[in-house]
């Protein structure tokens, strides 16, 4: 009689385990040794199993941390007013930042060009993580006109929000004018951050947001982890 490979058997089990909630998404599975000991198989076999699960896309594996389930995809609304705290919110999500960098600089041609700057102004620069439940979703650059938010660095430090600190510099409000969309594929640093594999897939946000008076005040890059977000536009 036919016999189920022990791999197979052990990716039934673990894929049965996983759709009843027994690991929920980002959540990291028992490592290679306490599978082999549970299922009585040695380590090359378990391998198999984990190694067929990503081909999947149930799990990722993260080098030197262990094997991870993998975050059901989340719909991410690009509209006029793009806010990350509203829509993780909607999506039954709790939002935190994490920040890597917060300095005033001197701007680079692009960005002066989008903030519509001389060359050489300073601009307000802050990078960070974005996370939904405690999961890495996207990192972020967003530079900002040092001239006109002069206590923007302060504010972005207590807050960790953009909106929450704009709005303690006097603007309530502010629209996106572009996004630009782009497939890539995560760098080594990228791939660290958001917890995936160095050339995974990435999307890749440009957007310029703006005030009630079609000045810009935000010029920012976002890269999202593939896996984790649909980006949808929203029809405003």
């Amino acid at each position: 009689m036919a016999r189920t490979p022990l791999w197979t058997s052990i990716c039934e089990a673990l894929t049965a385990e996983i759709g009843a909630g027994h690991y929920a998404p980002g959540a990291r599975l028992p490592s290679e040794a306490d599978l082999s000991a549970r299922f009585g198989v040695n380590r090359h076999t378990v391998r198999r199993a984990l190694a067929a699960m990503a081909e999947a896309g149930l799990v990722h594996a993260r080098r030197g941390a262990g094997v991870f389930v993998a975050a059901r995809p989340m719909d991410y609304p690009l509209g006029r007013r793009t806010r990350l705290h509203q829509n993780l919110a909607a999506s039954g999500r709790t939002a935190a930042r994490e920040v890597l960098a917060l300095e005033t600089r001197q701007a680079g041609a692009r960005e002066a060009a989008a903030l519509g700057l001389p060359e050489g102004a300073q601009v307000v620069a802050y990078e960070g993580i974005s996370l939904a439940d405690g999961l890495p979703l996207a990192v972020f650059r967003s530079v900002f006109p040092a001239a006109r938010f002069p206590g923007l660095i302060g504010a972005l430090r207590e807050t960790h929000s953009v909106t929450r600190a704009l709005a303690a510099e006097g603007l309530d409000d502010y629209t996106r004018a572009e996004t630009r969309l782009t497939a890539k594929r995560a760098t080594a640093t990228q791939a660290l951050h958001l917890r995936i594999r160095e050339g995974d897939p990435i999307l890749r946000s440009v957007a310029i947001n703006v005030d009630a008076g079609g000045r810009p005040v935000e010029y920012g890059h976002t890269w999202f982890a593939g896996d984790r977000v649909t980006l949808t536009v929203a029809p405003d």
